[in-house]
């Protein structure tokens, strides 16, 4: 806990002691926050709700899991009561999920006992009857369940995205489309609760053990969409590594691109696939210097015609290496036309104002913006406000005006970090006096050669 910022500690205590009131002030204002003939059912829950905590599925973000135990609550809500659905959320302290840490354990216990009996109390509000289904009555139960898992699920994530936030000092920021496809999903599994309660009317505690399948099956899911994604992130990271080699001050400019491409395609509200594809075509943009020659790369001084067509075709290179590349979609257009000006003057197409696709007006601009705020070998780091200015001059020749403008909104609610200082390698040759990503350092060509 020293290790938190004094923010998340505070939060950290208020959702801790807001679970312990209300587990007191059940206790306190009755004689068992569970019946004695229910004890079977919280012991059989608590169970369910363990086991699935215990073994949550991995999200790409660190120490980030998700699990679908919260149906166990549901469940209790339906079959003992909010106090029940609380204890039974409760029992994530007891996870043992291996590496968790036990205040991440406390928190986690707090914040689904304060979910469940939120959402039990929305439940009973509503009419609801707590405790063993009756088969000609089920159909009551099923608009009472649904606005207690409404309540349930949208809870329990803006509890542990706060958590996230505060402890990690990053806006938890998530694009609309994607919360509301994260939102569906969960209340789908939230029927999962409804479907233990409906089965213990007839079969009792081995309901439980009966959904414990279609549970698995749910987390397998999340376990495979989630691989899936990490498998795509190892390709790029890969292909990057093999462009950064080429050049030595470069290490690091495609994940800053990518970083940059993501500020300006949410700033302009991109939905959560296109900013996903636009943060791997950020990675990808200059994957097409493989085919470019080192020596034309890292020529000292002017380049010929012919040097400088092998330059211009690099983004033309680079969709013919990735073309087979299916999951990158809308990405193809951002590599092909990155170097596009919207004044006409670009290459490989030429293409001017509302011709340049989307995704390419995005990565020119945070290309640039990179190129001009990083270490070169002739030149050092520009400072950031040198380099926004830049971007304002070159809005409407060089680049989309609009895009410009995006990124510096970003920009002032997301500073900029820039990359740390490189020092020249050892073995350096001549240092090249070009860049193609840096506008205000155009490529010299000498002709007749």
């Amino acid at each position: 806990m020293r290790d938190l910022p004094w923010a998340a500690r505070v939060y950290l205590v208020v959702v801790i002691g807001a679970a312990a009131a209300l587990i007191v002030r059940s206790v306190i204002t009755s004689d068992a926050p569970v019946a004695a003939e229910d004890l079977d059912v919280l012991l059989v829950l608590a169970l369910l709700f363990l086991v699935c905590e215990s073994m949550p599925t991995l999200l790409n973000v660190d120490q980030f899991a998700v699990s679908v135990s919260f149906s166990a609550s549901l469940a209790a809500v339906v079959l003992i009561g909010p106090d029940g659905a609380a204890l039974v959320g409760l029992t994530a302290i007891l996870s043992v999920r291996p590496g968790l840490p036990l205040i991440k354990r406390l928190f986690n216990g707090a914040q689904f006992a304060i979910c469940g009996y939120a959402a039990g109390h929305v439940y009973y509000t509503l009419d609801g009857k707590v405790g063993l289904p009756k088969v000609d009555a089920f159909d009551d139960l099923i608009g009472p369940y649904a606005a207690a898992t409404a309540v349930f699920v949208p809870l329990n994530i803006a509890l542990t995205l706060t958590m996230i936030g505060l402890a990690t000092r990053v806006r938890a920021e998530v694009p609309m489309r994607g919360m509301a496809q994260f939102l569906l999903s969960y209340l789908g599994y939230g029927t999962f609760g409804l479907l233990v309660a409906g089965l213990w009317a007839t079969v009792q505690s081995i309901s439980a053990v009966l959904v414990l399948l279609p549970l698995f099956v749910a987390r397998w899911a999340f376990g495979q969409y989630h691989a899936q994604q990490r498998s795509y992130d190892a390709t790029i990271a890969a292909l990057c590594q093999a462009v950064e080699t080429k050049d030595y001050y470069t290490r690091g400019h495609c994940t800053r691109v990518s970083h940059a491409s993501s500020m300006i395609a949410q700033e302009i509200g991109m939905g959560l696939e296109r900013v996903r594809a636009i943060r791997y075509a950020g990675m990808l943009h200059d994957v097409g210097k493989l085919g470019v020659p080192t020596k034309v790369l890292q020529k000292d001084g002017p380049l010929t015609e012919e040097e400088f067509a092998a330059i211009q075709l690099h983004p033309m290179r680079g969709l013919e290496i990735v073309r087979g590349i299916g999951f990158l979609d809308e990405a193809y257009a951002g590599i092909m036309h990155h170097h596009e000006k919207h004044d006409g003057t670009g290459y490989p197409m030429g293409l001017a104002g509302d011709e340049i696709p989307e995704f390419a007006k995005v990565i020119a601009v945070a290309d640039a913006f990179d190129s001009m705020t990083s270490d070169r070998s002739y030149r050092g780091a520009r400072p950031v406000p040198e380099a926004i200015e830049e971007l304002r001059k070159s809005a409407g020749t060089h680049f989309d005006p609009v895009m410009v403008t995006a990124f510096i909104r970003a920009l002032e609610r997301e500073p900029w970090q820039p990359p740390r200082r490189v020092d020249p390698p050892p073995d350096a040759a001549e240092a090249p006096i070009k860049d193609h990503d840096d506008p205000t350092m155009p490529i010299q060509v000498v002709t007749g050669q």
